[in-house]
């Protein structure tokens, strides 16, 4: 079970962080209020990096049903195991959105905008364009899944990879997050987006579920699968 309850755990912590970075600079009366994408930049790649740290030699800390899928997908993890991350790390994303709230409520109560409070548990695009948006998703992913593969070539590397991890996210955020969220991971929007849905919110508004299910799940899926069968066809 050990591998179940890191890949929860380690979710629930990336939520905590990511979302907790949204809430700081998004919701009225927050000490942090307008921070700026420098910022969630990158407090969302330390996010990602500091439970890899933690939870790589348990789970190998993929957080991510996009990633699971595509390891699988080209045998270099166990497809036995796949259901189980999958409901782990949704999970622990719903959770961590939960305890999110929990902290910041009287800053949530102090918002009127739903879309703002919307924002902090999941993605949204600039401009709605689903198939673009899926493509966007789908490319950002690419370079994540890819970049992450291709960190196993550094020679020596070590747990610099987990230095590694944390450039590639927040520099996928700086350039590419403007126009989806850059969810990069299905677990990553609904789970929170679950959490959205199910807590009291005032005043919240819809979960936005016709974007929700397609975008930031079809989109990373697509993008995991390609990074991931390129790697592998390349002889390095």
């Amino acid at each position: 079970m050990l591998p179940y309850l890191a890949e929860f755990l380690g979710t629930m912590m990336l939520i905590l962080l990511g979302d907790g970075v949204c809430c700081n600079v998004s919701l009225n009366k927050s000490g942090q209020k307008g921070g700026g994408s420098v910022q969630t930049g990158i407090a969302w790649g330390l996010a990602v990096m500091i439970p890899a740290c933690i939870f790589g030699a348990a789970s190998g800390a993929s957080f991510n049903p996009a990633l699971t899928i595509a390891l699988a997908a080209i045998g270099k993890f166990s497809w036995a195991m796949v259901p189980g991350y999958i409901i782990a790390q949704i999970a622990g994303g719903c959770v961590g959105g939960i305890i999110v709230y929990l902290m910041f409520k009287d800053q949530f109560d102090a918002t009127e905008d739903p879309g703002t409070k919307l924002g902090v548990f999941a993605t949204g695009p600039s401009i709605r364009n689903i198939p673009r948006n899926i493509f966007c998703e789908a490319v950002a992913t690419f370079v994540l899944v890819f970049t992450l593969l291709g960190f196993g070539n550094v020679k020596d590397s070590g747990a610099v990879n987990n230095l590694y991890v944390f450039g590639i996210i927040t520099s996928i955020g700086m350039s590419l997050g403007g126009l989806t969220g850059y969810a990069l991971n299905p677990a990553r929007d609904l789970g929170p987006r679950i959490a959205h849905a199910i807590l009291p919110i005032k005043g919240k508004g819809d979960s936005n579920w016709s974007y929700g299910l397609v975008v930031p799940i079809i989109g990373p899926i697509i993008g995991a699968l390609c990074g991931a069968f390129l790697y592998a066809a390349i002889p390095w």
